[in-house]
């Protein structure tokens, strides 16, 4: 029994130096060691921000850092050939490569085109505040440095709902295209400002059929160029799960054994209960509701009830669907989503992803290798962030690989310490006990059996010092240091 394991490869200020290819292949064999068995890696195409660009700004699907468009031929993360050469080295180490695939929106359109639009309120969609007129709008791409290599097909606005720019009036807002597929926005599943089809940019008109089928032979172009395992599907709260069920059917019949992930970013789980129902299951979910609850436990301390950790969560509602996170690119500061999680809580977050049962846990770059970055905040001032490592995320990594296995026996009845066991199994014999407190030093007092008895357990991340030793019953208090986490494993 192997436990899955994602790493995204990648953060929001990644160095736009081509570097990052070159860079997964010679992390291979560290990332091996720690267990990781799938990268989720970055949008691999060009970007309207050309060697900038981190990918959603999505310009040419077909441009993987091979052309020169955009003022660069490479992408921000390399060329294509280094983006093959890693995704092969990958495939020959036996992980897993997830794509990221941005398909809710263009922009760096390479033409403007007279369109029919009518302007809505921001704040309601569905509320119209102008007549239909006429501007000129950024929706025709045409890609003149690819030159119709691999796709002819021409972007023009029969292949968008809306546009954020009218450029003749020089005029920004929210303007719905009218077109032989309708006037009105997409059905979707959030209602957040009245309907939540447009996010950004050009968005997709997903009712022409003719965008159907280019981003179905898209698909199976990607995936016979880079022989990729499963994609991250971004912004999925802003497309028609129509689309979806008859794109994933598509990807179903003629890609091999695809892990889906959708990004439906909401603290209601019921929204995404929703979307899941109607998209049939047919994707896994990241649990923003459970990155929310750590962000919020980290915020309020010993305050925060630990035993309401999942509470209203994917992993408590749909647990085989649930992709779990403690951080993103878009929750890390001073982005969209910002909603980082304090130091002191990450070995625990991490903790209750990486050791539990449930859920198939998503590590985070900055976490395992550290960041630092300079970026405007909301006030428009410069901030320098600097993100450490995790405390310990290696060595929470290698207990998740060689520890976490079998059944699980909680013990989640205090709200400023929790805990539970893993019984091992046949490969993993010894198991684990893992015991956290958010307050001051915490114990479980707990049984593993009598076969057990006269267990040495110590604590594999050197947290806590000594040993427990199971009395002739099997029973022992585990404890758990003040404000932290310790993972309890049989003494070599």
């Amino acid at each position: 029994m192997i436990n899955g394991t994602i790493l995204q490869y990648f953060h929001w200020y990644y160095p736009s130096d081509g570097s990052l290819w070159k860079k997964l292949q010679q992390d291979i064999p560290y990332l091996q060691q720690l267990g990781i068995t799938a990268v989720w890696l970055p949008p691999a195409y060009k970007g309207a921000d050309g060697g900038h660009a981190s990918g959603y700004d999505t310009y040419d699907l077909f441009d993987l850092g091979e052309f020169d468009q955009k003022g660069s031929v490479r992408t921000k993360f390399g060329t294509k050939d280094e983006f093959i050469a890693a995704t092969d080295a990958c495939n020959k180490a036996g992980i897993a490569v997830y794509v990221d695939v941005v398909i809710n929106h263009k922009a760096g359109a390479d033409e403007r085109e007279k369109v029919k639009v009518i302007k809505v309120n921001p704040d309601n969609r569905t509320e119209t505040i102008s007549e239909p007129f006429e501007i000129e709008a950024y929706t025709k791409f045409t890609f003149p440095g690819r030159k119709g290599k691999y796709s002819e097909f021409i972007w023009d606005f029969h292949c968008f709902t809306g546009v954020d720019h009218a450029a003749d009036l020089n005029e920004d807002g929210i303007f719905n295209i009218m077109n032989e597929y309708g006037d009105t926005w997409e059905e979707v599943i959030s209602n957040e400002f009245g309907n939540y089809d447009y996010l950004m940019h050009a968005d997709i008109e997903f009712r022409n059929p003719a965008v159907r089928e280019e981003i179905k032979y898209w698909t199976k172009w990607f995936y016979d160029t880079a022989h990729f395992h499963g994609m991250r599907l971004d912004a999925v709260k802003h497309i028609s799960p129509a689309f979806f069920n008859e794109w994933l059917d598509y990807v179903g019949a003629n890609l091999p054994d695809q892990f889906m992930v959708g990004e439906f970013w909401t603290g209601n789980v019921s929204e995404i209960e929703t979307f899941i129902a109607a998209t049939g299951g047919r994707m896994n979910m990241f649990d923003a509701p459970l990155q929310y609850q750590f962000h919020r436990a980290s915020k309020e301390g010993n305050s925060f009830d630990l035993t309401t950790i999942f509470d209203d969560t994917l992993l408590a509602h749909n647990a085989p669907l649930a992709v779990t996170l403690v951080s993103n690119h878009d929750t890390q500061p001073l982005q969209s989503l910002e909603a980082p999680v304090e130091p002191w809580f990450e070995p625990l977050a991490y903790a209750l992803i990486l050791l539990r049962r449930e859920g198939y846990p998503c590590v985070f770059y900055p976490d395992l290798f550290g960041a630092e970055y300079t970026d405007k905040g909301n006030d428009g001032n410069d901030y320098t962030i600097t993100l450490p490592a995790v405390e310990k995320i290696e060595l929470l990594l290698k207990a998740r690989k060689d520890y976490a296995h079998g059944d699980q026996y909680d013990y989640i009845d205090h709200p400023n310490c929790i805990g539970w066991a893993r019984s091992g199994d046949a490969e993993h014999p010894g198991g684990c006990v893992v015991i956290m407190s958010n307050s001051e030093e915490g114990f479980k007092d707990i049984d593993l059996g009598k076969d057990r008895a006269g267990t040495v357990f110590v604590d594999f991340l050197g947290n806590k010092e000594g040993e427990i030793t199971l009395d002739e019953h099997g029973h022992g208090r585990f404890i758990a240091p003040a404000g932290n986490v310790s993972v309890w494993v049989v003494k070599a």
